[in-house]
């Protein structure tokens, strides 16, 4: 991905985590999601006071993309702009990220500094049961 198409995600996702709904942890996160076909889908972490039942902003966006009809999604843009350091999704998010997303798909994480750093899906969720484990 060229540096340029890196920034416009990741604005995308600093945008949506500005709307996040984080009034338990003050934490707020947005994710931004590309879609095959250009198209960027927004999400933010909304919170419930039962933390259980909190949507990440990684999910929210995915969730929100396979509800307008995208199936195909390039790359992930995820900024925590109350994080200190580069935030990669939960354990959670990895997982349903796995489900739709290619184990080479870039992943862009960035913090409230504006740090971009860059992995692949796999390197976040490696031996993933649905993907690397069918080689076994």
């Amino acid at each position: 991905m060229e540096s340029s198409h890196i920034a416009v995600l990741v604005e995308k996702a600093r945008a949506a985590a500005e709307h996040a709904y984080a009034k338990y942890s003050g934490f707020r996160v947005g994710a931004a999601l590309l879609c095959g076909d250009g198209t960027i889908v927004t999400g933010y972490n909304i919170e419930n006071r039962s933390f259980s039942l909190t949507v990440c902003a990684e999910r929210a966006a995915l969730f929100t993309a396979l509800t307008i009809g995208k199936s195909d999604f390039k790359a992930i843009a995820v900024v925590g702009l109350d994080a200190d350091e580069p935030l990669p999704p939960c354990g959670a998010c990895r997982q349903v990220l796995t489900e739709f997303m290619a184990p080479d798909s870039p992943v862009h994480l960035s913090c409230k500094s504006g740090e971009v750093t860059s992995v692949s899906l796999g390197d976040l969720l490696p031996m993933d049961s649905l993907q690397d484990l069918k080689r076994y």
